[in-house]
C-alpha cells in the first residue's frame, strides 16, 4: 500500500452516527414499548389518559368554538351597525357642504371624521380615509388618518379592492398597531365609499379593536387547559388506585406460581379480608396445597418404584446368570438330545438371552431415574459406528427381507460422544425399523454442519398416527402390543435412547405416516462443551430426501458389508480414513466370500481381494489415488489398478 493511499483511507471519513438525540429518542421508545407489553397497570393508566385526553379535546374544542362565535358574532355585529351609521353620518356631511377647494375640503374631512373620534363610545376605533380616485384637481386630498402611525398599508389590500369594486359595507379581520408604540393587535377594518366635491370617491375605513374579546378567549382557552390538565392526573391517578387494587393480587399470584413451578412447594399467597381478592388467594393456597400433596404422593410412590425397580433387577441378576448358564449347557448339548427336547432348550436359551436384555434394560433405567448416569467421552467418527451397528443388524435384514443402505454426502464425521450409549441408540432405531419395515427399504441418512451431526432412520413400513408417535418415547409402551413380534422387547428401547441423547446434550425426534413409514432422526452436538445452536438448521429435514445422496454402504443378500464410494469423490479431493472390522463368514455363508473393498472412482484406485475368516478393511480415498488392503486368514490374491497413479491390493495369509 503506498502512502498515497494510507493517507486517502486516513481521510476517508467514518459511518456517521446518530445524534444522542435520536438514539435517546429509540431507547425511550423501546422501553414503553416494553413496558406496554408487560405492565398491565401501565397499558391500563396509558389507555385511559389517551381516552380522557381525546374526550376533553373534543369536548373543550367544542366549547371555545361556541364561546368564539358568540363573543365575535355579537362584537362584529356591534361594530357594523356602528360603522354604517357612522359611514351615513359622514356621507351626509359631505353632502351638504359646498367646498371647492384643497383647504376647504380638508377642513371639512378634519370637522365631520373629528366629530366621529370625539364619540366616548368609540374609544377603541381608528379611522382611514384613503382616495379610490387618484385626480389631480384643486379639491384632491391624500390619504387621511386618525393617527399619524397608520397608513393606507394598515388596510388590507384584498379589502381595499372589494370596497373600490363592490358597492356596500365590507369587513376583514387584520393585525394592526392601536397605539404608536404598542403591539399589533387582532382588530376588524370596515369599509365603505364615500363621496366628496364633484363625486370625488373615497374609500372610508374603521378600525376597531378587537383584543377584549381575544384576551377573553385566550382566558378560556388557558382555564380549559388548566382543567384538562388537572382532569387527566384526577383520571391518571383514579386508574392507578384501582388497576393498583386489582393488578397487585394479579402480581402476588404471578410471583408465587413462578416460584412453584421453580419447585418451592412451600410458597402461598397472603390472604387479607373477605373480597373476590381474598377468595382467590385462599383458593389458590388449597390448589397449592393440594399440588404439594400430590407431588410428595408421587414422589414417593416414583421413589419406591425406582428402588423397587433397582433391587429387584439386582437381586434377579444372579439367579439369572445361574439359569443362563444352565441354559448354555443344555443349549450346547442340544444336539444329544430327541427333538422335543432339543426345541425346549433352544427356547430356554432364547427366552433366558431376552429375559437378560430385560433386566439390562431396567438396570440402565434405574441408573437414569438415580442420576448416576456417566459419559465415557471419546472422539469418534460416526461411520464407524453406523458401519458397526449395519453389521450387526444384518441376521435381521435377511430374515426381515428388508434392504439396508446408508446414505449420505460425506465420508468421516468426528464427534465427542459416549460411543457405547450412541451404539446403543443406532441399534435400537434400526431394529425397530427393520421390524416394522414390513419388508421394504431401510435408508440411514448422515448429515452435518459445523455445530452438530444428524443421523436419520428411515423406513417405509406400518407407521404411526399423531398420537402414537406423541407417546413413541414413553416407557413401556408399544404401539400395537396385540401384533406379532419378530423381536422381543420391554417398550423401554426408546426411552432409554432418550435418555442416553439427554445426556449428550443432542435431540431425538419422530415423524411417522400411517402406511408411509416412520423416521427418527438422531442431532448431537460435533463437541461436548458446544451446545446445539437453534438458529442454525438441522442438516437433515424430516423426512429426509431420497435422492438427497448415494449409498455409502449397504448390506448384501449374504449378509456381508459393502462399502461403496459416496459421489463426493468424484467431484472433489478429499482426504480420509476409515477402519472397520468385518466379522467372518456365518452359517450358512459362502467362507468364500468376502467384503468387497470400496469402490473409487475416477482413478481413486481399486482394491479387491478374497479370503478365509475374519478380515479387516483400511479404506483410505484421494483426489487420484488410492489403496485397498484385505488381510485375512486364509489364501488369495489381491489386485489394483488406477489411470491416474498406481493403486496395490495385497492380501496376507
Amino acid at each position: 500500500m503506498t502512502v498515497a493511499s494510507v493517507d486517502a483511507a486516513a481521510r476517508k471519513p467514518g459511518p456517521r452516527r446518530r445524534p444522542k438525540r435520536f438514539r435517546r429518542l429509540r431507547l425511550s421508545r423501546r422501553v414503553l414499548l416494553r413496558r406496554w407489553r408487560q405492565s398491565l397497570q401501565f397499558r391500563a393508566i396509558a389507555v385511559a389518559l389517551t381516552l380522557t385526553s381525546m374526550a376533553f379535546f373534543a369536548t373543550g374544542s367544542f366549547l371555545s368554538h361556541q364561546i368564539a362565535d358568540r363573543l365575535f358574532t355579537d362584537r362584529l355585529n356591534q361594530v357594523l351597525e356602528e360603522a354604517r351609521t357612522d359611514i351615513g353620518t359622514a356621507q351626509a356631511s359631505f353632502d351638504a357642504s359646498d367646498a371647492s377647494d384643497r383647504t376647504e375640503v380638508q377642513a371639512l374631512i378634519n370637522s365631520t371624521l373629528g366629530k366621529l373620534s370625539q364619540d366616548p363610545s368609540t374609544t377603541d376605533r381608528r379611522w382611514v380615509l384613503i382616495p379610490l380616485d387618484q385626480g389631480t384637481g384643486q379639491s384632491f386630498v391624500g390619504v387621511q388618518t386618525e393617527s399619524s402611525w397608520m397608513t393606507s398599508a394598515s388596510v388590507p389590500q384584498q379589502l381595499q379592492q372589494r370596497v373600490a369594486s363592490g358597492d356596500g359595507t365590507y369587513w376583514q379581520p387584520a393585525s394592526v398597531r392601536m397605539a404608536e408604540n404598542g403591539p399589533e393587535q387582532p382588530v376588524i377594518v370596515i369599509g365603505d365609499v364615500v363621496q366628496l366635491n364633484q363625486n370625488s370617491r373615497y374609500g372610508l375605513y374603521f378600525v376597531y379593536d378587537f383584543s377584549d374579546p381575544q384576551a377573553t378567549l385566550d382566558s378560556i382557552h388557558a382555564v380549559l387547559l388548566l382543567s384538562m390538565v388537572a382532569l387527566l392526573l384526577l383520571v391518571g391517578t383514579i386508574v392507578w388506585y384501582v388497576t393498583r387494587e386489582v393488578v397487585r393480587p394479579v402480581s402476588n399470584t404471578a410471583r408465587v406460581s413462578q416460584r412453584l413451578s421453580e419447585g418451592d412447594l412451600d410458597v402461598r399467597m397472603d390472604v387479607r379480608g373477605s373480597n373476590e381478592v381474598a377468595r382467590l388467594s385462599r383458593s389458590f393456597n388449597r390448589m397449592a396445597d393440594s399440588i404439594q400433596n400430590q407431588i410428595t404422593q408421587l414422589e414417593q410412590l416414583s421413589s419406591m418404584q425406582q428402588t423397587f425397580v433397582s433391587d429387584v433387577s439386582h437381586e434377579l441378576r444372579t439367579p439369572l446368570t445361574t439359569v443362563k448358564m444352565a441354559a448354555e449347557v443344555l443349549y450346547n448339548a442340544r444336539d444329544d438330545f430327541d427333538p422335543v427336547n432339543r426345541r425346549s432348550s433352544e427356547l430356554l436359551h432364547n427366552q433366558v438371552e431376552r429375559f437378560d436384555s430385560m433386566l439390562s434394560d431396567l438396570l440402565e433405567i434405574s441408573r437414569f431415574d438415580a442420576g448416576a448416569a456417566r459419559l465415557d467421552m471419546a472422539s469418534t467418527d460416526i461411520f464407524a459406528v453406523i458401519y458397526d451397528v449395519v453389521e450387526a443388524a444384518a441376521p435381521i435384514v435377511l430374515t426381515s427381507g428388508s434392504e439396508l443402505t446408508v446414505r449420505s454426502t460425506l465420508t468421516r464425521a468426528v464427534v465427542q460422544m459416549d460411543q457405547r450409549r450412541i451404539d446403543r441408540i443406532l441399534r435400537n432405531l434400526v431394529t425397530n425399523a427393520l421390524e416394522h419395515g414390513e419388508s421394504k427399504p431401510v435408508d440411514i441418512y448422515v448429515g452435518a454442519n459445523e455445530n452438530c451431526v444428524a443421523v436419520a432412520v428411515r423406513d417405509h413400513g406400518i407407521g404411526m398416527t399423531e398420537e402414537q408417535a406423541s407417546k413413541v418415547f414413553n416407557r413401556f409402551w408399544r404401539g400395537d402390543p396385540a401384533r406379532a413380534r419378530t423381536v422381543g422387547g420391554t417398550g423401554l428401547g426408546l426411552a432409554i435412547a432418550t435418555e442416553d441423547t439427554l445426556l449428550h446434550g443432542g435431540r431425538l425426534e419422530v415423524w411417522a405416516e400411517p402406511d408411509n413409514g416412520a423416521c427418527f432422526r438422531l442431532t448431537l452436538p460435533l463437541l461436548r462443551v458446544q451446545p446445539l445452536d437453534p438458529e442454525l438448521p438441522n442438516p437433515l429435514p424430516m423426512p429426509p430426501d431420497e435422492d438427497s445422496a448415494e449409498s455409502t454402504a449397504r448390506v448384501t443378500d449374504t449378509g456381508s458389508l459393502q462399502l461403496t464410494a459416496p459421489t463426493r469423490f468424484v467431484s472433489e479431493p478429499a482426504t480420509g480414513e476409515l477402519r472397520i472390522d468385518i466379522p467372518g463368514a456365518r452359517d450358512g455363508q459362502d467362507p468364500s466370500a468376502g467384503p468387497a473393498a470400496p469402490e473409487h472412482r475416477d482413478g481413486s484406485g481399486d482394491g479387491r481381494g478374497q479370503g478365509h475368516g475374519d478380515a479387516t478393511v483400511d479404506v483410505t480415498g484421494g483426489g487420484h489415488g488410492g489403496r485397498g488392503v484385505v488381510a485375512g486368514a486364509g489364501s488369495g490374491q489381491g489386485t489394483g489398478s488406477s489411470p491416474a497413479a498406481d493403486g496395490r491390493g495385497t492380501e496376507e495369509s
